[in-house]
Protein backbone atom coordinates (compact mmCIF):
# COMPACT_ATOMS: atom_id res chain seq x y z
CA UNK A 1 0.00 0.00 0.00
CA UNK A 2 1.36 3.39 -0.98
CA UNK A 3 0.56 6.16 1.46
CA UNK A 4 -0.45 9.49 -0.08
CA UNK A 5 0.37 12.59 1.94
CA UNK A 6 -2.86 14.23 0.77
CA UNK A 7 -5.78 13.73 -1.61
CA UNK A 8 -6.83 16.29 -4.18
CA UNK A 9 -10.26 16.48 -5.85
CA UNK A 10 -11.21 12.91 -5.00
CA UNK A 11 -14.50 11.12 -4.59
CA UNK A 12 -16.04 10.79 -1.13
CA UNK A 13 -15.24 7.07 -0.81
CA UNK A 14 -11.58 7.82 -1.60
CA UNK A 15 -11.47 10.46 1.15
CA UNK A 16 -13.08 7.95 3.52
CA UNK A 17 -10.51 5.26 2.70
CA UNK A 18 -7.65 7.75 3.03
CA UNK A 19 -9.02 8.89 6.41
CA UNK A 20 -9.00 5.29 7.67
CA UNK A 21 -5.48 4.77 6.29
CA UNK A 22 -4.31 7.89 8.13
CA UNK A 23 -5.83 6.55 11.36
CA UNK A 24 -4.05 3.21 10.96
CA UNK A 25 -0.71 4.85 10.17
CA UNK A 26 -1.01 7.64 12.76
CA UNK A 27 -0.71 10.32 10.05
CA UNK A 28 -2.59 13.59 9.47
CA UNK A 29 -5.51 13.61 7.04
CA UNK A 30 -5.09 16.32 4.40
CA UNK A 31 -7.56 16.93 1.60
CA UNK A 32 -7.80 19.58 -1.09
CA UNK A 33 -10.96 20.30 -3.06
CA UNK A 34 -11.65 22.82 -5.77
CA UNK A 35 -14.21 25.41 -4.73
CA UNK A 36 -16.51 25.85 -7.75
CA UNK A 37 -17.29 29.45 -6.73
CA UNK A 38 -13.79 30.72 -7.42
CA UNK A 39 -11.83 27.78 -8.88
CA UNK A 40 -9.24 27.84 -6.12
CA UNK A 41 -8.67 25.19 -3.46
CA UNK A 42 -10.08 24.62 -0.01
CA UNK A 43 -7.54 22.62 1.99
CA UNK A 44 -8.20 20.93 5.31
CA UNK A 45 -5.81 19.18 7.68
CA UNK A 46 -7.27 16.98 10.39
CA UNK A 47 -5.05 15.64 13.18
CA UNK A 48 -7.81 13.59 14.82
CA UNK A 49 -6.41 10.65 12.84
CA UNK A 50 -3.17 10.73 14.81
CA UNK A 51 -2.15 10.82 18.46
CA UNK A 52 -0.62 14.30 18.43
CA UNK A 53 -1.60 17.94 18.01
CA UNK A 54 0.37 20.72 16.36
CA UNK A 55 3.12 22.19 18.46
CA UNK A 56 3.41 25.98 18.76
CA UNK A 57 6.44 26.02 16.44
CA UNK A 58 4.48 24.02 13.84
CA UNK A 59 1.61 26.50 14.06
CA UNK A 60 4.12 29.29 13.38
CA UNK A 61 5.53 27.41 10.37
CA UNK A 62 2.04 26.88 8.97
CA UNK A 63 1.29 30.58 9.50
CA UNK A 64 4.45 31.34 7.48
CA UNK A 65 3.20 29.00 4.74
CA UNK A 66 -0.10 30.91 4.70
CA UNK A 67 1.71 34.26 4.66
CA UNK A 68 3.73 33.10 1.64
CA UNK A 69 0.55 32.05 -0.17
CA UNK A 70 -1.07 35.40 0.63
CA UNK A 71 1.97 37.23 -0.78
CA UNK A 72 1.83 35.13 -3.96
CA UNK A 73 -1.87 35.81 -4.39
CA UNK A 74 -1.44 39.51 -3.65
CA UNK A 75 1.25 39.75 -6.35
CA UNK A 76 -1.32 38.28 -8.75
CA UNK A 77 -4.10 40.69 -7.64
CA UNK A 78 -5.89 37.99 -5.67
CA UNK A 79 -6.51 37.14 -2.01
CA UNK A 80 -6.84 34.13 0.26
CA UNK A 81 -10.54 33.79 1.17
CA UNK A 82 -9.83 32.78 4.74
CA UNK A 83 -8.07 30.31 6.97
CA UNK A 84 -8.02 28.95 10.49
CA UNK A 85 -5.06 27.28 12.16
CA UNK A 86 -5.81 25.15 15.20
CA UNK A 87 -3.83 22.46 17.00
CA UNK A 88 -6.18 19.74 15.74
CA UNK A 89 -8.11 20.92 12.66
CA UNK A 90 -7.06 23.69 10.27
CA UNK A 91 -8.38 24.92 6.93
CA UNK A 92 -7.29 27.26 4.16
CA UNK A 93 -9.64 28.64 1.50
CA UNK A 94 -8.41 30.09 -1.78
CA UNK A 95 -5.06 28.38 -2.39
CA UNK A 96 -4.07 28.80 -6.04
CA UNK A 97 -4.35 25.69 -8.24
CA UNK A 98 -0.74 25.93 -9.40
CA UNK A 99 0.49 25.86 -5.80
CA UNK A 100 -1.91 23.39 -4.14
CA UNK A 101 0.37 20.34 -4.35
CA UNK A 102 3.36 22.21 -2.95
CA UNK A 103 1.19 23.74 -0.20
CA UNK A 104 -0.14 20.32 0.86
CA UNK A 105 3.30 18.70 0.71
CA UNK A 106 4.76 21.43 2.93
CA UNK A 107 1.80 21.19 5.30
CA UNK A 108 2.34 17.45 5.68
CA UNK A 109 6.11 17.83 6.09
CA UNK A 110 5.65 20.43 8.84
CA UNK A 111 3.51 17.98 10.80
CA UNK A 112 6.08 15.21 10.46
CA UNK A 113 9.20 17.06 11.66
CA UNK A 114 8.47 16.36 15.31
CA UNK A 115 6.05 13.44 14.89
CA UNK A 116 7.58 10.87 12.50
Amino acid sequence: MTFHKFLEDSKMFEYDKHYRDCQQLNKPFIKARTDPKHGKYFIQIDLMTCDYDLLDEEVKEIQKLVDDEEEYLKANSDVLNGFNIDKEISWFDGVSPERVSCFCEKLYDITQKNHP
